[in-house]
């Protein structure tokens, strides 16, 4: 029982440690990591020996440590099965609501498209699967950002600043965080044309599931508007919802088989 208890422990403090270099970013020390995750030096320094050698984290000319590229298949094998149990979902909120439905990651310090359903409008919102897009200008980063407490949120903010990518972005760091606040209390948030001029976009978290992932419906600004935004939230939360319920009855089907 002893040898099974350090094994889980072993696990437990392996994965603490990946998410650690990823809530940072991708990219730190033996010293960091160890004040990061609250472990001692020498726990770190096994782990992460382990960890290198089986390509899940690699040492970088600096010395310090990244996220390793074993990751990125894993990454891609989990984001293509949650893609296809989404599309239905997406399809339905298409249906609903006429506008392009969109799955999406969060990928570093920037979101990834995972999977769309286009609207059938001949004007419409159109991102290619696989493009990755800023954070602090989209509805979906802001809503990922607004599943952080405020000292990772004001890490990011400070990591990645707030270009202005059209006249309506926010750049302001209080009326932007500010806005994240708001997004973590109604649990939803708005891109108002802040990375495309003409074009909005209403997101949602998927709770209780992979905390990284988020829905959205966006479509031209002349079409989003308040009436629009205030029916898709509670079909994007429904959503997110079913789509959470499906990944975890598949899990439990699985761990019972």
């Amino acid at each position: 029982m002893e040898r099974q208890a350090s094994g889980v422990q072993s696990v437990e403090r392996a994965l603490t440690l990946l998410e650690t270099l990823a809530d940072a970013g991708g990219e730190l020390s033996l010293t960091q990591m160890a004040a990061a995750a609250g472990l001692p030096l020498p726990t770190i320094h096994r782990l992460v020996r382990t960890l290198v050698d089986r390509g899940y984290i690699r040492q970088l000319p600096s010395r310090r440590y990244s996220l390793g590229p074993r990751l990125i298949n894993l990454g891609e094998r989990a984001s293509g099965t949650l893609a296809e149990w989404a599309r239905p979902r997406l399809a339905d909120l298409v249906t609903a609501l006429g506008e392009t439905a969109n799955l999406t990651m969060l990928d570093g310090d920037k979101v990834a498209y995972v999977a769309q359903v286009e609207s059938p409008h001949p004007m419409r919102m159109f991102t290619e699967v696989g493009n990755r897009v800023p954070l602090h200008s989209t509805g979906v980063g802001k809503v990922l950002l607004a599943q952080m407490n405020d000292r990772d949120l004001a890490s990011v903010v400070q990591r990645i600043g707030l270009p202005a990518l059209t006249p309506a972005s926010i750049t302001d760091v209080d009326v932007f965080i500010s806005e994240i606040r708001a997004a973590r209390e109604r649990g939803y948030a708005m891109d108002d044309q802040e990375t495309h001029l003409g074009v909005r976009c209403v997101a949602v978290p998927l709770l209780g599931g992979p905390s990284t992932f988020a829905l959205s419906v966006s479509g031209p600004a002349v079409r989003m508007g308040s009436d629009l935004i205030q029916r898709a939230v509670p079909l994007l939360q429904a959503a997110a919802k079913g789509l959470v319920d499906d990944v975890t009855r598949v899990q439990t089907d699985r761990t019972s088989a």
